[in-house]
């Protein structure tokens, strides 16, 4: 029997997981009604692991290959003296090939196939075997009604493969979606679980690849890359005993119009305990002399035009722009002054602004737009954004060159080279707060002082950035602060194991 794999960094198009699958069933003599039990039973395990206490079920079945899973659970969970109701949406009579067989195999053991009506109130787990990794169509009629109802009760959900109405590509609800507990993914992990709703809608995730030969992966090229930060910590090599301030990079950030000191406070602080041994912060000259009351450890420079940046730019390995720049007067000099510079330029909050007005397109940057920021860039509605991030990612970075980060849920990093896109998996809902951004902004400056590049440093600062905001959300995600991702970095830049 395949167990579940720990999740692969490799993420697929709906299209390359069917090759894969067509690969396997005819070069590697594995019989589809064979990966299909094995699905089902991956599956039906996965359930019995998450819902031990579980005694009544409910399965519903669609009329393609995913409906097939849910008939192979449904014999299993019958096998091991559970309660079990199939309810089928769409005429059973069009099952075709292995999903039939499944439905046979099901009834032959003394299963019974119930037309959906409605839902039984008296069910512990649901499963979701409606749709596979083919749905591109909005979910309609009973299908809608179905799904729906599936969000309204009580009992959690086990989604087969995808959640059902979630594209597997982007991520976007067909209309309406299941938001399941749990989803076991097999084969190749879909990108659309990443992207979008996935999250919202996927739950608990688990993988398996149901033991086909790594031979057969070589076919495709996967779509989109997943990285978290115990990948990424490595680039952080433990320091040398001989290393001083001047070796571990110096920090430019620009930013803090009047009312708005803050954001570039936190992008200092992070910025500091993200490694880098020096910062500076060019801001307003109203609040300068006390921006670093609590961080003595910042250099804070009043700069009144933007001819007052020049000695502080002779000094600096990075500069980043944006956090609480404004977009006045003020704010507009500095950014002028800013993005005609020689050196790496990290691009943030007011500053992608002040760039979609007079659009740039440069190689050695780090745009970090969230979704708004995005839709200005680009010029179009956020909404359109969120539709296809990937699309809009690459649009961005094609638009603007360097390295653009579009923020969200599922942080995305994209160089423009032939490397795959990135997606970030770690990270969660608390960090949508104000000053998050900031904090990221600081992290990533830092690592591209220390020496990454631009693209290891958008990754790397991403993943931690997101890791400390996992490891801050501990004590729960309402009520999260940015400083409170800032007080979590530490140990982890440094490798160390999280308590």
């Amino acid at each position: 029997m395949p167990e579940t794999d720990r999740l692969p960094h490799a993420l697929y198009r709906a299209e390359q997981v069917r090759n894969l699958d067509r690969t396997a069933i005819e070069e590697c003599d594995m019989p589809g009604i064979e990966l299909m039990n094995r699905a089902g039973s991956v599956a039906f395990r996965a359930l019995r692991d998450r819902w031990p206490a579980a005694r009544r079920l409910t399965v519903l079945a669609g009329i393609g290959n995913n409906g097939g899973d849910g008939y192979v659970i449904a014999r299993l969970a019958r096998a091991a003296g559970l309660s079990v109701r199939v309810l089928q949406l769409g005429d059973a009579e069009r099952l075709r090939g292995d999903a039939a067989l499944s439905c046979l195999a099901y009834r032959n053991a003394g299963g019974v196939v119930e037309s959906y009506a409605a839902l039984p109130r008296n069910t512990d787990v649901y499963v979701d075997a409606i749709f596979g990794t083919g749905l591109e169509r909005a979910v309609e009629g009973q299908w809608a009604e179905a799904v729906k109802a599936l969000n309204l009760q009580r009992a959690p959900v086990l989604a087969v493969d995808m959640p059902s109405g979630l594209h597997s590509d982007t991520g976007r609800v067909l209309g309406a979606a299941v938001k399941a507990g749990a989803t076991v993914s097999f084969i190749g992990l879909k990108q659309g679980l990443f992207l979008g709703a996935g999250p919202e809608h996927r739950g608990e995730l688990s993988f398996s690849a149901l033991e086909i030969p790594a031979t057969v992966y070589s076919r495709e090229i996967l779509s989109l890359r997943r990285v978290d930060w115990p990948q990424q910590v490595e680039l952080l090599a433990p320091r040398s005993r001989l290393a001083h301030k001047g070796d571990c990079g110096h920090v430019l950030l620009i930013g803090g119009a009047p009312g708005m000191s803050g954001a570039v406070r936190l992008a200092g602080e992070a910025a500091l305990r993200a490694g880098a041994g020096l910062v500076t912060i060019a801001t307003h000259p109203q609040h300068a002399s006390w921006l670093n009351l609590t961080r003595p450890e910042l250099m804070v420079a009043g700069v009144d035009c933007a001819e007052a940046l020049d000695p502080l730019i002779e000094r600096a390995d990075v500069v980043a722009v944006g956090p609480g720049l404004g977009r006045d007067a003020w704010g507009r000099q500095l950014w002028m002054r800013a993005q005609a510079l020689g050196l790496p330029l990290i691009v943030d909050a007011d500053a992608l602004t002040l760039l979609a007005e007079q659009p740039l397109n440069r190689a050695d940057w780090i745009l970090t737009p969230h979704p708004g920021e995005a839709a200005r860039l680009l010029q179009v509605g956020a909404q359109e954004v969120e539709q296809d991030r990937l699309q809009a990612l690459r649009l961005l970075q094609e638009r603007y060159g360097g390295v653009t980060v579009l923020k969200g849920s599922g942080t995305l990093i994209c160089d423009g080279s032939q490397r795959p896109p990135a997606v970030c998996s770690d990270g969660n809902p608390g960090m949508a707060t104000a000053g998050s951004g900031d904090v990221l902004t600081g992290v990533v400056a830092a690592l591209r002082a220390q020496g990454l590049d631009a693209d290891a440093a958008a990754t790397a600062g991403v993943c931690l950035h997101a890791a400390a905001g996992d490891q801050a959300a501990r004590c729960g995600e309402r009520g999260l602060i940015a400083s409170d991702i800032i007080a979590a970095m530490r140990p982890l830049a440094n490798g160390i194991e999280a308590a």
